[in-house]
């Protein structure tokens, strides 16, 4: 068995170190207080007992906090309070220094935690380790000096979770939807060069990804971009290209029909979108930007954004490239073609593409194939949309979210106009609501008492952040706040202005929705006798956030937390604060935001429908998935899910699998299995667990990781059981 030490360096479990920390602690008391050596034996073998039972590699500080509740249990006290004592002494002198372990064991790449933090990041990489090493000092002056010790207390012991630490010291912020539009169209600057409208399609292309490239550099969070911006230089393209035909054709003598001569000049333009389509794809997936990984870039795909019918037709020819390309993967460093991991994709369900007579349905046939085989597009109803998304002037609006799920409220602007684009995100702190619902004791009274208190850190967290931004100069970010991304600023201008008046929004995230109703009622959240509770919960974090609203006159919006390594942070600290309860606090993980719990037999539909309703309660963020079997050979149950989604929810994705070996060429799901004390990953056909020797793509929280998960979110993946 193994064990996590405090640098977060992965070890072998040594069951004699816990007989000589107790029989050291048993010689400083008197005699008749001490242990006896066969007692010393018995919590030896104990605490051993409880680490297996844990299903992962348990921390050093969990061992400990093993050790002092069995010393107790024998009666020993005297020995017990040594024991802490000396925990204590010791836990003064390491914080003397805060971050030259952690960092030192990042070089040497055996942190385990750190190591499989970020499931699109490979931590051996020079680029990653330096953004790491960066991290873990920003934490620490972060959590020493700029946040009030009380708030980053909490979030030590999982209460709340005060998200991208490491990049508070930074005056960064965390989503945006980028405007490509006004880039394209009127220029931008990138590193000190000016940028002008480009004068082709593929120009165009290669510009939006270092756009892309450059946007992610100077913030932490996910970012979105519309294929519609796109589409107007397909048709600047076709004027090239139809230009250049007719000189050729002039200089050969030739004189084309009217339709020869379109079939060339589309047969070109096609060859051009396909360019441009490829250096998107690839360009993504190859860049790396300075927090180490490729940018978490969403491309939104939507017929109804375009402008006139022939943007329309040009936007349908990208949308599909797009899909043909992500059809066919990316090949890996053995020439196999696999699952990327970006851009993700979404692609929105509309009249025009929704059913069989619909003229664009053979573009939504073609997205079902890409989905059962490449686990994305992920899919936006129109339909729902138009109706969840109400602004000040009564209008409805569909519209993408920024990265994986983090959505924008509804804004209109000093002209009275719509507003998406050119809008992000602050931050977020989420809300723990399996702690609260815990230390509750499942007194109500309490719950709602306690939950009212929480809720203030929160606010006082959120509040932390916006006001780290207040007073950022936009030379800070010239991109985002001077050249377009997001603003056109003057330099030495403040970003103030865009903090309020919902034109940003600040997020309040929470987790655990399920484990917290069932903790409390003793049922499932789809139980109709627990889900009136359930609801309660989430309209209270609500109106919570329309209060904050009123006061600051800034746009707080409630937000279902994707949880990544978080989850397994929370589920340790609830262990430890309150042991391993059946159904709550016995996995290695807690659950998503409003989710159905990944062991919970329900279909697709039912599940889709059920959590259609916490979508409508999570306007800052939410997505929804179900869990699919290989789906290539029918492509018409997906189109059925696919069409529900469009009649029901406003946002839901499909996951499939789609892994593949080194070693034996298996192209088919790899499974995880225990052993020795920990979850790996094994091929079922040769029995490889050489994670170097295989590729393994997972949605873990709306955007597909293909780096590998924490022993948690490990543990999250092997229990998931099949929706359809």
């Amino acid at each position: 068995m193994k064990i996590i030490k405090r640098n977060g360096v992965e070890a072998t479990f040594t069951p004699s170190k816990i007989e000589t920390a107790i029989s050291k602690a048993n010689m400083t008391v008197e005699e008749k207080a001490r242990l006896s050596p066969l007692q010393i034996q018995r919590i030896t073998q104990s605490v051993m007992l409880s680490c297996e039972e844990l299903g992962r590699s348990p921390a050093v500080e969990e061992i400990q906090d093993l050790v002092e509740k069995a010393i107790m249990a024998h009666g020993a006290f005297e020995v017990a309070k040594s024991y802490i004592t000396y925990r204590y002494t010791r836990s003064l002198l390491r914080q003397a220094n805060t971050t030259d372990d952690q960092i030192l064991s990042l070089i040497d790449c055996n942190n385990e935690l750190l190591k499989q933090e970020n499931a699109n990041k490979n931590p051996t990489i020079n680029a990653v380790q330096r953004d790491y090493m960066a991290g873990e000092v920003s934490k620490d002056l972060t959590n020493r000096i700029l946040l009030p010790k009380h708030i980053v207390d909490a979030h030590e012991a999982g209460i709340i979770h005060f998200h991208d630490s490491d990049f508070y010291a930074q005056h960064m912020h965390n989503c945006d939807l980028v405007n490509l539009e006004d880039m394209l169209q009127n220029g931008t600057v990138i590193t000190g060069t000016l940028i002008e409208k480009p004068k082709s399609f593929a120009t165009a292309c290669n510009i939006a990804t270092q756009i892309i490239a450059q946007v992610a550099s100077n913030q932490y969070g996910g970012q979105s971009i519309s294929l519609t911006h796109l589409a107007p230089f397909v048709q600047v393209s076709r004027e090239k290209i139809q230009k250049a035909v007719r000189e050729e054709m002039a200089l050969l003598g030739i004189e084309p029909g009217e339709e020869q001569f379109r079939q060339i000049v589309e047969k070109r333009l096609a060859e051009e979108i396909t360019r441009g389509v490829q250096t998107i794809q690839y360009q993504v997936v190859t860049l790396m930007t300075t927090t180490g990984q490729a940018p978490f870039i969403t491309i939104f795909m939507y017929l109804n954004e375009a402008r006139n019918p022939q943007e329309k037709q040009d936007l349908a020819l990208i949308i599909e490239e797009m899909l043909r390309q992500r059809y066919q993967g990316i090949k890996n460093e053995k020439g196999v073609w696999v699952t990327p991991g970006f851009p993700k994709l979404i692609y929105v369900l509309e009249e025009d593409n929704i059913t069989e007579d619909a003229p664009y349905w053979y573009l939504t046939q073609m997205a079902a194939k890409v989905t059962a085989k490449r686990m994305v597009p992920d899919y936006i109803s129109e339909k729902k949309m138009l109706e969840l998304k109400i602004d000040a002037n009564g209008q409805g609006h569909c519209y993408t979210c920024m990265g994986c799920r983090s959505f924008l409220t509804p804004y209109v602007d000093e002209n009275g106009q719509p507003k998406y684009y050119g809008r992000f995100n602050q931050g977020v702190v989420t809300l723990n609501l399996v702690d609260l619902a815990l230390s509750s004791g499942k007194d109500m009274h309490k719950f709602w008492r306690l939950f009212d208190q929480r809720l203030d850190l929160c606010y006082e967290a959120l509040m932390c952040r916006h006001n780290r931004l207040k007073g950022t100069m936009s030379d800070a970010a010239p991109i985002l706040w001077q050249h377009g991304a997001l603003a056109r600023l003057a330099p030495g201008e403040t970003i103030d202005k865009l903090l309020y008046g919902g034109y940003s929004t600040l997020s309040l995230g929470y987790a655990g929705l399920y484990e917290c109703v069932k903790y409390m009622t003793g049922r499932s959240h789809t139980d109709p006798e627990a889900k009136p509770f359930a609801l309660q919960v989430m309209q209270y974090l609500n109106d919570a956030c329309r209060g904050w609203k009123t006061k600051h006159n800034i746009d707080f919006s409630l937000y279902g937390t994707p949880l990544e390594s978080t989850t397994y942070k929370f589920a340790k600290k609830l262990q430890n604060r309150f042991g391993k309860i059946p159904g709550i606090t016995d996995k290695s993980y807690i659950t998503n935001s409003y989710h159905v719990h990944v062991t919970e037999p329900i279909d697709a539909f039912t599940k889709l429908k059920f959590e259609s309703e916490f979508q409508q309660l999570s306007p800052g963020g939410a997505i929804s998935y179900v869990e699919v079997p290989d789906m290539q050979n029918n492509i018409d149950a997906v189109l059925q899910v696919m069409k529900f989604i469009y009649d029901n929810i406003m946002y839901a994705e499909l996951n499939t699998k789609s892994d593949y070996c080194h070693n034996c060429g298996f192209d088919g799901e790899i499974v995880v299995e225990e052993r020795e004390g920990k979850l790996v990953w094994v091929c079922p056909n040769c029995g490889n667990t050489d994670q170097n020797k295989m590729n393994v793509a997972r949605r873990t929280c709306g955007y597909i990781g293909t780096q590998y998960w924490n022993q948690g979110r490990t543990q999250e993946i092997k229990d998931r059981v099949l929706h359809l």
